[in-house]
Order: structure tokens, then sequence, then C-alpha cells
């Protein structure tokens, strides 16, 4: 089987549901040479983006979003040793990740802070349905260390609190301790223009490069 096939079954399999394809797919793709970032960037993330658009427009719902999670948990079960292994970088600073209130939905954020923590980054994972309560006490307790907040919505009704988030850090005088990320199927770089965060990515690899990038 090429690569580009083995990535399409975790695509699909990520799509479809389907637990043991996409753990026996995540073996074919590190036996075949392919390495994890690509696996997941390749293979999962576009999965990801597809189940993403499909609750969206009302095609699929929250059972099939958890089954899809489990999918992709049985693949970073086998890829995540192998990310440990390659880790890019150490103490580049602290990540906060979280997926946005009234959000329940963690296969992105879940990606996310895997690839962040494989590329040097600490995490502290709030986990999902947050607060901005528990997001500003979290900044605070990590004042005058490298921050950075990895926020994802996988609806647009959540992604509406993202400006609320990013109000609430410039309220407490702490937005210049922290830099701002925020991702989800329904955010664009308009949308963070428009509320003031610092940056967005494609999917959980590009968000590992971008959170680097702006951490320099």
């Amino acid at each position: 089987m090429g690569k580009q096939e083995i990535l399409d079954k975790l695509r699909d399999s990520i799509v479809k549901q389907d637990i043991n394809s996409t753990a026996t797919a995540a073996q074919e793709a590190l036996d075949a040479g392919i390495g994890p970032v690509e696996a997941i960037e390749g293979g999962l993330s576009v999965g990801m983006k597809i189940v993403g658009d499909k609750f969206e427009a009302a095609e699929i719902y929250l059972p099939q979003i958890m089954m899809s999670a489990k999918a992709m948990n049985a693949a970073m079960e086998i890829l995540t040793p192998e990310l440990e292994k390659a880790k890019v970088g150490e103490g580049v600073g602290t990540a906060i990740t979280f997926v946005q209130e009234g959000d329940i939905h963690d296969i992105g954020h879940r990606l996310v802070s895997t690839m962040l923590g494989a590329n040097g980054f600490k995490i502290v994972d709030l986990g999902v349905d947050v607060p901005n309560d528990s997001i500003i006490d979290e900044i605070k307790k990590l004042k005058g260390h490298k921050v950075i907040l990895a926020g994802s919505a996988l609806m647009t009704t959540s992604m509406l609190g993202q400006k609320d988030t990013v109000e609430a850090i410039q309220e407490e005088g702490l937005r210049d301790d922290v830099k701002i990320m925020f991702g989800g199927a329904p955010v664009s770089q308009k949308w963070i223009d428009e509320i003031g965060a610092d940056a967005t990515a494609e999917n959980a690899a590009d968000a590992a490069r971008v959170a680097l990038n702006i951490m320099k």
C-alpha cells in the first residue's frame, strides 16, 4: 500500500468512526516510514476537518463526533510514543489548552495539545467547556512565564465566545502576558484579526509550527 493510500485510510477511518481501522492504519503508516507528524497532518487532521464540516452542516451529530474522537485516540496511542521520541525543542513555553465554553468537542483540542507537547511546550490542559474565569486564573498563576493560550471551538456559537475570552484577558490587564491562538472549523484569519487574537492554524501540526513562531 502506497503512502497516500495509507493517509487516505487514516482520513476515512476517522470520518467513518472506524476505531480498529484507524489503529491499523496508524501502525501501517509507521511501518511504511511515514512520520507521526505527517500521519496526523495528512490523515487524521484531514479526517477531523471533514467531521467538523459535517457537524456544522448537521449531517452528523454528537454520537458520531464522539466515535470519531475514539477512533482518533486509537491512532494517537500508536503515534504519540513516536512523537515523544522526536521532540523538536524543550522549554519553549507553557501552552494553556482548552475547548471554549459551551463546546465539548475535543477531537482537535486533543490533537493540538499532543502536537504542542511534542514540540517542547509544557501543557496545561483545562479540558472542555471552559469558562473565562478558569482561563484567567491559569494565566495569573503563570504570570512571568512564557505562555500561549490555545483554544478551540467546533461550533460557530462557541467560536463567538473567543471574542469574550480576549476581552476578559484585556480587562484583567493580562493581554501582554500571553499569546492567543484559536482554532476550530469555523475559525478564520479574518475572525482572529477582528477579535484581536494573535494567530490561528489550519490543523494540529500547523498549530505547533505557528505556536513556535509566535513565541520567538
